[in-house]
């Protein structure tokens, strides 16, 4: 079965360029795109309302959904759309439509600002309990952002793809990072970035004799051990990999300084009750202006 590529929609500018974003991605993947808007209690539109209070909300979903798809169809006029108002709360119909989904795309304004519903605290809580990737795109972010700068200095949507950026946690299981972050850089013909963050403990000194920093030749050989077999499977990605010797936030948010998408890791902690997004992914989600994907992995 096909999965399509579903938008959480609230009427935001966040949540129409997470739209674009999404059917530009979409067309990109031969995927169809979903819109779908949520909001408890509100009836189908093939349901007869006769309560003013219900009319309401069912009169704003329906705008917010036939404004976006015509937005949408003027600019990505090849993208198999469809749209759908859901009655129920936003967050567990998010997640919900998650499961069913290749990714989920929502609006992004950080963690403060005036931006819309799922554009906040919302977004946040999908991001921390759906088990597909979750894309957050930030308002202003167009199909010229995506690509290379001419030399310039000017935005050309007829230029390469900007990199992808994948930040890495060897401790823990990076296949459902990888294939995304791959699959990604294949669909863009982009290269990926690859970026793994180490520190030493704190009893050792940050240099050796020769000046080196202990540990760096163990963490690159950690980090091409996990990515040779990749660049097996894609020999047309160009791969360029990075060992850091910093803190991960700091080498995350200097990744996606010229990327056009960066990839996270979300920890699927078994038994917890609620969700969790990490330090570093919550950082990015503050700081970094491209689309974020964050993808679960146990």
């Amino acid at each position: 079965m096909v999965r399509p590529i579903v938008v959480g929609l609230d009427g935001s500018r966040e949540s129409v360029c997470a739209a674009h974003w999404a059917a530009r991605e979409a067309v990109r993947r031969g995927l169809p795109l979903r819109l779908m808007h949520a909001w408890e209690g509100m009836p189908k539109d093939t349901e007869p309302v006769s309560l003013p209070e219900l009319k309401v909300p069912q009169s704003r979903a329906r705008a917010i959904l036939h404004g976006a798809v015509d937005q949408v169809r003027a600019r990505c006029p090849s993208v198999r759309l469809t749209a759908e108002p859901i009655g129920r709360p936003p967050v567990p119909a998010l997640v919900a439509e998650a499961e069913s989904a290749e990714l989920l795309v929502l609006g992004s304004q950080g963690f403060g600002g005036l931006g819309g519903l799922l554009a906040g605290s919302v977004a946040m809580a999908v991001v921390a309990r759906a088990r597909m990737p979750v894309v957050l795109v930030r308002a202003g972010f167009a199909a010229v952002d995506e690509h290379v700068p001419n030399g310039d200095g000017q935005a050309s949507a007829g230029n390469p793809y900007r990199p992808v950026a994948l930040a890495l946690d060897l401790t823990h299981d990076c296949h459902a990072l990888l294939d995304f972050a791959f699959e990604a850089a294949r669909h863009r013909a982009a290269p990926l970035h690859a970026v793994y963050a180490w520190r030493l403990p704190h009893t050792h000194t940050d240099t050796d004799e020769q000046g080196h920093v202990p540990g760096r030749w163990d963490a690159e050989w950690a980090l091409d051990s996990v990515l040779d077999p990749w660049r097996d499977k894609y020999p047309d990605v160009t791969v360029h990999a990075e060992a850091e010797h910093t803190r991960p936030v700091h080498a995350v948010l200097r990744a996606a300084e010229h990327a056009g998408l960066l990839v996270l890791g979300r920890e699927v902690r078994r038994g917890a009750v609620g969700g969790r997004t990490g330090h570093v992914t919550r950082m990015a989600i503050q700081h970094v202006s491209c689309p974020i994907a964050v993808v679960a992995h146990e």
